[in-house]
């Protein structure tokens, strides 16, 4: 397969460059203002003469990593919030229709409302602030409109990643500097955590099999911010912290969470039975072994 990756120097491109590469693939990830050695620059939002030519490469498929993932900057930016999300995958479509390329879309479990997951794909969606929103637009848009497109909803993801901003990395990065943390996170936000790699795994054989329409992926694991942080910190016997459990209400974040999120992946596991996801102590793990090859 050729594979062209927008936003290839993030956490689940970077994840998809690697596995796919591996996988035997012809890939090419793309960069808008965070560039990796191994990514090309393109801007989703202009044609400008710089963009990496797509329509040259060919590509067997398009995976749209690319978004604006901050929900509560989203919430006071409507405008670059939709921009980002939803004209950045009109144009996509585009591509992908002009060159007969699969669009791979990758969504969220914001579009739910969090009063009765973990989420099945068959569940009612119900987004209750602007980035769940344009995610939800912006997933239905590709649906109905690119001619072959896969869409997986993902949630909390963590992994390797150069730039280490997802949850996990942050903390590991701190522990392992003898930083002291203060965590004030919520209690009452539940999800599924999945690493990049995983992710990256599970689009590859559903993208070898010719598979179509609605994923929801996650990991093992579902728990609340607070006991994922204390699942990584217990990795870091010595590490010096202050968390502080907080409700939702209390917390008072400018985007409204679902709180029961997550996912079941019910769908997935029924048309790849054998396929083994990790959760975060199995990544842990692997983190705690490379930080003693440091040493």
């Amino acid at each position: 397969m050729r594979i062209f990756v927008s936003g290839g120097s993030g956490l689940l491109g970077g994840n998809c460059m690697k596995h796919f590469g591996e996988m035997g693939c012809e890939v090419v990830g793309s960069y808008f203002t965070f560039q990796t050695a191994d990514t090309v620059f393109y801007d989703t939002l202009d044609d400008s003469p710089l963009n990496f030519d797509i329509r040259s490469f060919k590509p067997d498929v398009i995976v749209h990593c690319g978004a604006l993932t901050h929900v509560d900057y989203c919430e006071s930016h409507e405008i670059e919030s939709y921009q980002k999300t939803v004209q950045s995958t009109i144009n996509l479509i585009k591509v992908a229709n002009e060159t007969g390329a699969k669009l791979v879309y990758i969504s969220t479990d914001y579009i739910y409302d969090g009063k009765n997951g973990p989420y099945t794909e068959d569940a009612p969606v119900n987004p209750l602030g602007i980035y769940a929103k344009h995610k939800l637009e912006a997933e239905m848009l590709v649906l109905k409109d690119a001619k072959k497109s896969l869409v997986l909803r993902i949630t909390n993801v963590f992994g390797d990643e150069i730039r280490g901003k997802n949850f996990v990395a942050r903390i590991v990065d701190q522990c392992k500097n003898k930083q002291k943390l203060t965590l004030k996170l919520p209690y009452d936000q539940f999800s599924s955590p999945c690493n990049a790699w995983d992710i990256a795994r599970a689009m590859f054989v559903l993208l070898r099999d010719g598979k179509t329409g609605v994923y929801n992926i996650g990991g093992t694991d579902y728990m609340n911010r607070v006991e994922l942080a204390l699942r990584v910190l217990s990795y870091f016997p010595d590490a010096e912290y202050d968390l502080i459990p907080m409700s939702t209400e209390v917390l008072n974040q400018p985007a409204k969470r679902p709180l029961l999120g997550g996912f079941v992946k019910l769908k997935f596991s029924t048309e790849y039975p054998d396929f083994l996801f990790g959760n975060v102590d199995s990544y842990m793990k692997q983190v705690m072994l490379r930080l003693a090859d440091e040493i």
